[in-house]
């Protein structure tokens, strides 16, 4: 499953699962323990660093087991349910949160780049894609949410993910805004989020206080998710 391990000050969440890094029941579930722990262990100076191996991030949920279950639908939704809970809590982590993508993020995979802070992309492989209009699957209600919230360069790059269903690689994304920078290879990408990470820890950001900052901007999307705003005592 995801393993969580802490280099120096940056915390370093690395998916596994199939080849494609999909979000399986058990992979989800893995999300949310890691998530749950950097809750709890979370000191001022920390951030956190997102990435996978092999050539997916993640290609989203997984419904190759779908299939196999006695009711495809309802495991879908069951997923769709297990995933929203790990989406709130990246919102929420009393941490900067960077996304390292090593390749793929499709759908689900996707969703979860983008609930993180901020998201690097390897240039020399690996697309952006939000499936769902090409597959005729709905949108989620938080999906939706989440991706208005964080797409906000222009309605025509909103509208060309989530409806074009259009597979975005590296530079353009960095062009739509949509991710932060683009580089070499999945090593270099890796490493530019470490050093990312190095330089927020060092900030000793009061965590509690960084979160509840990221609620504010996303309201829409902390409605849908459930997350409300603490009122936070001034220490001055």
């Amino acid at each position: 499953m995801c393993s969580l391990e802490k280099r120096g000050s940056v915390w370093l969440l690395t998916l596994a699962g199939d080849v494609q890094n999909r979000l399986s029941p058990a992979v989800i579930d893995s999300l949310l323990s890691a998530l749950s722990r950097l809750t709890t262990e979370a000191t001022p100076g920390s951030a956190l660093v997102t990435t996978a191996h092999g050539k997916f991030f993640s290609n989203g949920f997984d419904l190759a087991w779908a299939q196999t279950t006695a009711s495809p639908s309802a495991a879908l939704h069951s997923m769709v349910a297990s995933l929203k809970p790990v989406v709130a809590a990246l919102i929420a982590l009393p941490m900067p949160t960077v996304a390292a993508l090593n390749g793929h993020a499709s759908a689900a995979g996707l969703l979860l780049a983008l609930s993180h802070d901020y998201v690097l992309m390897r240039a020399d492989y690996g697309v952006l894609y939000m499936p769902e209009v090409n597959i005729g699957l709905p949108m989620p209600d938080y999906f939706a949410a989440v991706i208005r919230s964080k797409i906000r360069s222009s309605a025509a790059a909103l509208r060309d993910v989530m409806l074009g269903g259009v597979k975005v690689r590296a530079a353009e994304a960095v062009k739509m805004g949509i991710v932060d920078s683009a580089h070499d290879s999945a090593e270099k990408t890796l490493e530019a989020a470490m050093r990312l990470g190095e330089q927020l820890a060092q900030r000793k950001l009061l965590g509690e206080v960084y979160a509840e900052i990221r609620k504010s901007l996303y309201p829409d999307a902390c409605t849908v998710l459930g997350l409300t705003l603490t009122p936070i005592v001034s220490k001055i």
